[in-house]
């Protein structure tokens, strides 16, 4: 899940085309950065961890008429950077293989990285150890590996260097018999690129200067912690409460009398229950493809679907690619709570349905800084209300759908949004009575979020660190989320009916990963939700999943009686999760967890 780019010209590289080839690549990840040049008859490879940007001024002049690069968004490996190297075999990759312990052990080699790139040099050197072709070499890596890969496999001893994918993340493109390479087709066209094709599994094979020396410079100086090990301490994971509230429920549906807003009436029954308007009733899917059907195209692409890997978003790419019939390009925003488990579905997902995935990465550090800083506000004061600012660093979700939007040239954008998600609680709790006619499962309109931020501005108000350097990260995502118009903008549960069962089934097919600490589907790559979660059960005995399966009993999909039960486990606290969390923001377990314990409670316990 990085960039990668590259040049082979005739004469020295255009250092124009570079700079926009490199800096767009950025734009995917900026965690760190390699570079392989050619000069003086050696490849040299400079690796170092920070951006490219700084890594191609430090190059500054690069005379050569080859080079090649990667942008990283780390995934895995924290200190293994690219390009990966071993023996005579070096490697660029964009993506994540899922499957390297079982490719290691099939091999005569060990493993001696972290990283999960290392083992296409494994398979190469494996493969041409045994006198294979370099075209079957495509064809062994592609069929041995699971989950995304687009690469640029270079053999030096061979003078070969070969592009190739397997979800379509990998363009090429010429300027004057020229070869430029890039992780997408836009800044291809920015330079004004003739011949742009997008690369699959039919490999391309260059030819470059063989060689017989490789100069490997970096320094492996790493100050920040990007992916923090789990660490599993039974003293920490006992002081996770995890209480039974002495509260009464609605008598239809699970909501408590400490959610915001309530009331019940004289046969138990809530208000949320008798304003409920049956939210799980798609209109007939005719009307979609109609809707549809001006977009699509003959060739290439066709929609952009924004994607996270959760599972709405999973069954929805698959329902687009399968029932829809339509050929899109998923886009992901990290902000640096993507966890790996999420990362891991993006790319079973798009590598099974051969599906392009551009990236859009956050400055990681920054936005982790800036949860960090909002959380320490919140503890200083704890707030139900407040508790979504922790989430407000995603929002830019939505800026960067028209940034790709622009980019490709597609319009239509389908959102796997489930119709089921609607809390009401979360701005409840900040003081927004619930707005029982609202369609969307996100407050829209001028004058419901100038109400919402003036709300959240007088909570703000009590713990005056919230008024740090994140503020405007926050105000600008908001805009973007619940103010700015979306256009050619369709979501594909307004079409298709939401069913848990058969969701959870279809991606069963995918091999879609299930986390280790919970039993839900829900949210389970997202690593706010078990943190947040746990706040609102301890403070008002109920979480999420009590307002989600509240849903589902007024759509007549599950009975109360299967709810409660339901949320007995879905609420029990995330230690794993929750871990991870606090790991990445760079905050004391013990401390948060122990301040959240101490907050007065909304209800009594048994």
């Amino acid at each position: 899940m990085c960039g990668i780019f590259g040049i082979i010209s005739k004469k020295s590289v255009n250092k124009n085309h570079l700079n926009t080839l490199a800096l767009h690549a950025r734009q995917r990840g900026q965690d760190s950065s390699g570079i392989i040049y050619h000069q003086n008859e050696s490849y040299l490879i400079k690796r170092e961890n920070y951006d490219i940007k700084k890594l191609l001024n430090q190059l500054k002049p690069l005379d050569t008429n080859i080079v090649m690069g990667h942008s990283r968004l780390i995934t895995n490996g924290l200190n293994d950077n690219q390009p990966v190297i071993r023996d005579d075999v070096i490697v660029i990759h964009n993506g994540i293989i899922i499957n390297t312990d079982k490719i290691w052990k099939s091999l005569y080699l060990s493993r001696t990285l972290q990283i999960d790139t290392e083992v296409i040099n494994g398979i190469a050197i494996s493969h041409l150890a045994q006198n294979g072709e370099i075209p079957e070499l495509v064809n062994e890596v592609i069929s041995s590996c699971k989950g995304t890969i687009s690469c640029i496999l270079i053999l030096v001893k061979e003078g070969k260097a070969i592009l190739f994918s397997n979800n379509g993340s990998l363009y090429t493109g010429e300027i004057n018999s020229d070869i430029y390479f890039s992780s997408e087709s836009f800044p291809l066209k920015k330079i004004n690129c003739s011949k742009i094709k997008q690369i699959w599994s039919d490999a391309v094979i260059l030819d470059i200067p063989k060689t017989n020396y490789i100069k490997l410079s970096e320094t492996k100086l790493r100050v920040k912690n990007l992916i923090p090990k789990f660490k599993n301490i039974k003293s920490e994971e006992k002081m996770l409460e995890y209480h039974k509230p002495d509260f009464k429920r609605c008598s239809k549906c699970i909501l408590p009398e400490t959610m915001p807003y309530i009331l019940f009436d004289t046969n138990g029954i809530c208000n949320y229950c008798l304003n409920y308007t049956n939210r799980n009733n798609p209109r007939p899917k005719s009307e979609l493809f109609d809707l549809v059907k001006p977009y699509r195209r003959k060739d290439g692409p066709d929609c952009i679907i924004p994607f996270s890997g959760g599972r709405d978003s999973s069954y929805g790419l698959h329902l687009i690619v399968k029932e829809l019939k339509m050929k899109p390009i998923t886009y992901t925003y990290d902000w640096g709570m993507v966890t790996d488990l999420g990362r891991r579905n993006i790319s079973r997902m798009c590598s099974e349905l051969k599906v392009e995935n551009i990236i859009v990465a956050a400055d990681i550090s920054k936005k982790r800084r800036n949860i960090a800083m909002n959380l320490k506000a919140w503890l200083r004061s704890p707030h139900l209300g407040m508790v979504s600012i922790l989430t407000a660093g995603d929002k830019h979700f939505f800026r960067y759908v028209e940034t790709v939007k622009r980019q490709t040239g597609i319009n239509l954008n389908l959102w796997g949004v489930n119709p089921l998600e609607v809390t009401h609680f979360k701005a409840g709790f900040l003081g927004v009575k619930p707005d029982f006619e609202e369609k969307s499962v996100y407050m829209q309109g001028i004058s419901k979020q100038l109400k919402y931020q003036w709300l959240r501005l007088k909570a703000m108000a009590r713990s005056p660190r919230y008024f740090n350097s994140s503020i405007w990260d926050t105000i600008s995502g908001e805009f973007y989320r619940s103010f700015k118009e979306k256009k050619d903008y369709f979501h594909i549960y307004d079409y298709w009916k939401w069913d848990e069962s058969l969701t959870d089934k279809t991606l069963a097919m995918y091999d879609w990963e299930l986390a280790p600490d919970t039993n839900t589907t829900w949210r389970i790559g997202d690593g706010t939700a078990a943190f947040y979660n746990y706040i609102y059960k301890q403070v008002a005995g109920f979480t999420e999943h009590d307002t989600f399966r509240s849903n589902q009993i007024r759509e007549g999909d599950i009975s109360r009686k299967e709810a409660i039960e339901l949320v007995k486990d879905e609420n029990r606290p995330r230690y794993q999760n929750i871990r991870w969390y606090l790991d990445t923001i760079n905050m004391d377990f013990e401390d948060t967890i122990k301040t959240i314990n101490s907050i007065p409670k909304l209800y009594k316990t048994n």
